[in-house]
């Protein structure tokens, strides 16, 4: 799955000054079909604002019956949603718990003193310790995501302190996954106009963390439309998905101008 999740060369369009990858098109279980664009950004800082994200770089594809997944990390940024390392002093539970948690290639785990801390702050040393005691003593017995089950998927959800990533930004800086998803969906929908699902995604799995009141997919058609994570890698800053539910057997044709997008036939 990870391979598949990469943009590639052959996938790469643009339209004026909006660089995106063409994902293709997928058939959910109800027999829907949905085509996929990944929308290149440049890399957001904090403070950002949402909008003019999607002003700059999703208005120009944008036809109506679309929804875009933005990405909840980016959401986190614009949102201020993060914490450094110099806001994280791992205190004792942190120290003495880390060296024995287990260590993931997908990215920092709690094993990292930094990220344990900022556990214990968003949930309590009390929570912690349990959840880590009950994952040492499942964990013989091939039970998995016992840790993650107890603390909840706010813990979960923290991105960050990576010292792996291509980006040195986010070697110091954990991302904190917003909790008012459907707000802030809700928001970018009326001050753009595009419907807006927040997801946290990767290679495992699609995790939605809300969507816009009036959004035109149940939740299982969008999970359907993302379940080979066509935001691709970190490092691609593609953290935007417009979805595109297909009516006809033709191929999308994303490549005209935007001001011809809402034609009759594609409202």
């Amino acid at each position: 799955m990870a391979s598949e999740s990469r943009n590639v060369e052959s996938q790469r369009r643009s339209l004026g000054d909006v660089t995106y990858f063409d994902r293709g098109v997928l058939t959910g279980r109800d027999g829907a079909r949905y085509a996929r664009f990944a929308i290149q950004t440049h890399f957001v800082e904090v403070g950002e604002d949402q909008a003019d994200l999607v002003r700059k770089y999703v208005l120009p594809l944008y036809r109506p019956g679309d929804v875009l997944a933005f990405g909840a990390k980016v959401m986190a940024m614009c949102t201020g949603n993060v914490r450094t390392k110099d806001q994280e002093k791992p205190g004792f539970w942190a120290r003495l718990l880390s060296p024995h948690a287990s260590e993931t290639t997908a990215g920092i785990g709690m094993h990292d003193p930094y990220k344990l801390q900022l556990a214990i702050d968003m949930v309590g040393a009390p929570k912690v310790v349990f959840a880590a005691i009950a994952s040492a003593i499942t964990k013989p017995f091939g039970k998995k995501g016992v840790f993650y089950n107890i603390v909840g998927p706010g813990v979960a959800g923290i991105d960050g302190f990576y010292y792996r990533s291509s980006f040195e930004r986010y070697h110091d800086l954990a991302l904190i996954n917003n909790t008012n998803a459907t707000e802030l969906c809700d928001d970018l929908e009326q001050k753009t106009g595009v419907p807006v699902v927040l997801m946290d995604a990767n290679d495992i799995d699609q995790n939605q963390l809300g969507k816009g009141t009036n959004s035109p997919l149940s939740d299982d058609q969008i999970q359907d439309a993302l379940k080979d994570n066509p935001s691709g890698q970190g490092d691609e800053l593609t953290p935007l998905i417009l979805i595109r539910p297909l009516r006809s057997e033709a191929e999308p044709d994303v490549q005209q101008p935007a001001a011809e997008s809402h034609s009759p036939e594609r409202a």
